[in-house]
């Protein structure tokens, strides 16, 4: 039940809100304080997406003319392929959006407001535009407000804006007193007044721009084009064979039957099922990986991608702030970790003072400590991972000291707090007076450099000051949030902390950052190995997101004064018309408002980036013709991530916006699974080229035999049973199982294939004809010499001799031919040839096949022509791969 109203401590200074009756006048006028959900597709919807794929319209074609025909074990066959492909991948999608939905979590379910003069908790979504909402540390913000009153207001927008470090709020000068939808209110407390719900709020602009993802995938366009060349080929092919049957004088329903089955051998009706496989395991893969697949397309979509935009906060970064570095007086250290567990190193740097300094970073860490506000909490799990409440600035402090050995609980216990001056946006500082254990009094002051490192606060000589000053702006300069940390300790507590604030002994200044993943930096360098472009864009500062992008390799080529200690890299703009090397610029959103870059495709990190320029800069890449993925977690990634080729949400750290917009979420939120879902995408790829060559290969035979063959003497090569026997047992069950052959070693160690690039292009056509000949030159050459000798099974010689030699080659097209990786191609290799042999043998077979037994030396040609088969497969293979390595 809900609590009752009580009076509220902010009627008077606030007003009393809006009377409840008008309240609910405004929630009917403007509607409910909600971005509207995007309606579940219809399962019949899903179907019909996939029964429109071209290569499955071309297998409802095949299965209308063998039900005309009244061939009906190959319409079922052709009839079964098409509902697993369908069945598997509606329910892929379906489980899919389940599985995001169970990551999905309302952002702001309860807000606090005045009504009638009293203090109410009501549903975010009743929330209307005049309501006054109450704020403190810790609650997310409901709707779009301007604060009413504020007090030491820190506020998270890393969400909206990806700003990594929380924006101080207030309402006097030039503080900015502008309150987001869904950001978070991490420090202070505050009155606001609500200006915007539902869809006219920050968030639901940003859902504006998520409008249904249009255009096909890469595959889907490559599939397209293969099935509609197959489609005239195959149908020209058919009416040949046709017309020169009837020329001959066969019959004209022998010759009908004889172009259908000719029509499905050519078509690799088993293609949509290595396809569905393949994508299929591949999902599964991701899955085992912490990765949910939204759509199966997706995990072959990375395979093909050639641009990866990535969001900086909480995707490339660990998404907390870290101190990383520490100076003072006495000598300088750095520290160790990452995360808010208090574990770490504190190491002093190279002629830093023993054990002087280590004194003195140690006191600078107890003052840090006692001028806080923050907390940690320990993991409730033995693998779960430490909390914080509060700044996170101050949150970083507290993990600092507690890598210094510093008890946090234990030091505010032995050193109360008895007055305390709170941080805000003029002073830029914040004080506290803390007793000692002796009964003197400790002020601490902890603030930004230029408040601090000043004579009316700190009592140092001026030389010290210089230092300090120099030190704060190297610091600064590569990308690190610097503050300034001072203390005294005083006889008498003050009788106003302010007054305090003078005459302070400088401790010294803490650097922090939030630190790029540990899987960050190998991810981006296997990107660069597999010839993908890596864009970062952010919503940043400059030299924060420049000295990311140095860490991580990002800005390669720069001067050594760019590079700071620990690899970071100030910023430098780009300016219009400068020839400056594409991964030296460091671009923002206000060069891109004022028109100032004529290519977005030449900056590799973009800062300060509202959500519509992240979208301008993915589309500016795909407008090349370039393969985008974009990776990110906030509200303001939602757009880029719905209209990139792919998008990739980080699942845990995520919003729900960027989940519901992208193809494949992060469950674990590691940066490195992309990797694994590139090779994923390289895998199926390579395997339907390599079905698509076999089987192929197979179909050109088979209509040559049937066009060359009487020409040379065989009236009627193979009959129209018998073409569909091969066919059935070529690309059923061994050409499904060809989806399942592992990854190339050098999957990821070649560029990515042109997005233009026909899915036979690259010198695929050219070898499907060299095979195709091959195999028709065999089986033609044992038909006749079989008949040269007088038998009469000639045609049963040829006909087994077709069918191993597509056999033996879809063996030697293998990545590695001795290897039990995929167990289940050389099982379906084995049981092809056992029904293609007992085609021969067993009666019931032999009558609907109309094949007769052959002896012993009669089987040898169709064992010499798997063996060619095989050996022609391995050749191609080997040099195929060396053409690919020496490209690469």
């Amino acid at each position: 039940m809900p609590e009752e109203p009580y009076p509220s401590p902010h009627a008077d200074r606030a007003g009393v809100g809006l009377p409840q009756r008008e309240a609910d006048r405004r929630l009917a006028e403007y509607g409910r304080n909600e971005v509207g959900r995007r309606r579940r597709t219809p399962v019949w919807s899903r179907v019909l997406a996939q029964l429109r794929d071209p290569l499955i319209l071309v297998l409802l074609g095949a299965l209308v003319l063998t039900l005309a025909i009244g061939d009906h074990p190959d319409a079922v066959v052709i009839g079964f392929v098409v509902v697993v492909n369908t069945s598997v991948g509606v329910t892929q999608e379906v489980r899919a959006d389940r599985a995001v939905e169970a990551l999905s979590a309302m952002s702001a379910p309860i807000a606090r407001v005045l009504r009638d003069g009293v203090e109410r908790q009501v549903a975010a979504m009743e929330v209307v535009p005049g309501d006054v909402v109450l704020l403190s540390e810790g609650d997310i913000i409901p709707a779009d407000a301007s604060l009413l009153e504020s007090s030491a207001l820190l506020v998270d927008e890393s969400a909206v804006t990806g700003e990594s470090v929380p924006v101080e709020k207030g309402t006097g000068g030039e503080s900015d007193s502008v309150l987001r939808a869904g950001t978070i209110a991490v420090h202070g407390r505050a009155v606001g007044v609500v200006t915007a719900t539902g869809a006219a709020s920050t968030l639901g602009q940003i859902a504006a721009l998520l409008d249904t993802k249009t255009g096909t995938t890469p595959l889907q366009r490559r599939l397209a084009g293969l099935g509609r060349i197959l489609a005239l080929v195959t149908i020209a092919l058919c009416l040949v064979v046709l017309i020169l049957g009837l020329a001959r004088g066969q019959s004209l329903e022998v010759m009908a039957v004889t172009a259908v089955s000719l029509a499905v051998a050519a078509v690799p009706e088993s293609l949509p099922a290595v396809v569905t496989l393949s994508l299929a395991l591949g999902a599964r893969r991701m899955a085992a990986r912490h990765a949910i697949v939204r759509r199966l397309s997706a995990v072959e979509t990375l395979g093909s991608v050639t641009m990866l935009a990535t969001d900086k906060t909480g995707t490339l970064t660990e998404g907390s702030m870290v101190v990383e570095e520490v100076w003072t007086p006495r000598g300088a250290a750095t520290l160790t970790g990452i995360g808010y567990a208090p574990l770490g190193e504190v190491r002093l740097r190279s002629g830093a003072e023993e054990p002087l300094a280590r004194e003195a970073v140690r006191d600078l860490f107890v003052a840090a400590a006692l001028c806080n506000d923050a907390t940690l909490s320990a993991p409730e799990e033995p693998d779960g991972a430490w909390t914080a409440l509060g700044d996170p600035t101050e949150a970083a402090l507290l993990t600092a000291a507690g890598k210094a050995g510093i008890d946090h609980e234990r030091l505010v216990r032995e050193r109360p707090r008895i007055g305390e001056v709170p941080f805000d946006s003029t002073r830029r500082r914040m004080t506290t007076v803390c007793r000692t254990p002796g009964g003197d009094v400790q002020v601490c002051l902890k603030g930004a450099p230029e408040a601090v490192l000043t004579p009316g606060v700190l009592a140092e000589p001026a030389k010290l000051l210089e230092d300090a000053r120099q030190e704060a702006a190297r610091l600064a300069n590569d990308g690190y949030r610097v503050l300034a940390i001072a203390r005294t300790t005083r006889a008498q507590a003050p009788a106003d902390p302010q007054t305090a604030e003078s005459g302070l002994a400088l401790l010294g200044l803490v650097a922090m950052s939030d630190p790029p993943k540990q899987s960050a930096a190998d991810t981006l360098a296997a990107c660069r190995r597999a010839g993908i472009t890596t864009v970062l864009i952010t919503g940043d500062h400059p030299a924060t997101a420049a000295a990311v992008a140095g860490r991580l390799g990002l800005l390669t080529g720069t001067h050594p004064s760019d590079v700071g200690s620990h690899g970071h890299v100030a910023g430098r703009a780009c300016v219009a018309g400068k020839a400056e090397a594409p991964d030296q610029q460091v671009v923002t959103g206000g060069q891109l408002a004022a028109g100032e870059i004529a290519d977005l495709t030449r900056v590799r990190v973009f800062a300060r980036t509202s959500p519509q320029q992240k979208l301008e800069i993915v589309q500016a890449w795909r407008s090349q013709g370039r393969v985008t993925a974009m990776t990110g977690d906030g509200v303001n990634d939602g757009p880029a991530l719905r209209h990139a080729d792919i998008g990739v949400a980080m699942g845990h750290r995520g919003t729900e916006v960027a989940r519901q917009a992208a193809d494949l979420v992060l469950a674990d939120d590691d940066v490195a699974t992309i990797v694994s879902a590139v090779k994923e995408g390289r895998r199926i790829y390579d395997n339907i080229r390599r079905f698509l060559l076999f089987g192929m290969s197979g179909g050109t035979a088979e209509i040559a035999v049937m066009l060359l063959g009487p020409p040379m003497g065989l009236a009627l090569p193979l009959r129209a049973g018998q073409i569909l026997w091969i066919n059935l047992l070529t690309h059923g069950l061994t050409g499904v199982a060809m989806g399942a052959e592992p990854a190339s070693p050098g999957a990821m160690n070649r560029p990515p294939r042109p997005p233009q690039q026909h899915v036979l292009g690259d010198g695929l056509w050219n070898r499907v004809l060299i095979f195709g000949a091959l195999i028709t030159a065999v089986s033609l050459g044992a038909g006749l010499w079989a008949e040269h000798r007088g038998g009469t099974s000639w045609q049963s010689i040829l006909f087994l001799t077709l069918l191993t030699a597509q056999l033996g080659l879809c063996l030697g097209l293998r990545e590695r031919l001795l290897t039990w990786e995929n167990p289940w191609l050389p099982a379906a290799v084995t049981t092809s040839v056992t029904l293609g042999v007992a085609a021969l043998y067993v009666p019931a077979l032999r009558t609907l096949l109309d094949t007769e037994p052959l002896s012993g030396w009669e089987l040898l040609p169709a064992l010499l022509a798997a063996v060619l088969g095989l050996a022609a497969g391995r050749e191609g293979r080997q040099r195929r791969q060396g053409g690919t390595l020496r490209e690469t």
